[in-house]
């Protein structure tokens, strides 16, 4: 099943702490409850972003890989 996403923000390429820096200012630009889809290519997202997260209280909906690419999809808080 696919995540509707309100926003993408695609760090293909970017290593850390590229992709988790951008992320936390796409989603300062969020409304509450929104859905990014953050596409990227480092391997250290898959612990990064789940970490990210957690501490923030963003849900993170989902995560796979499709090829040498990692999709999350992370619902913005709720105020």
């Amino acid at each position: 099943m696919k995540e509707q996403a309100d926003a993408v923000l695609d760090t293909t390429g970017l290593l850390c702490p590229e992709p988790v820096m951008l992320l936390h200012n796409k989603v300062r630009q969020l409304q509450a409850a929104e859905i990014l889809m953050l596409v990227a290519t480092d391997p250290s997202t898959q612990r990064d972003v789940p970490r990210f997260c957690q501490f923030l209280g963003h849900t993170l909906l989902k995560e796979e890989q499709v090829g040498e690419a990692f999709h999350y999809w992370i619902q913005k808080k709720q105020s």
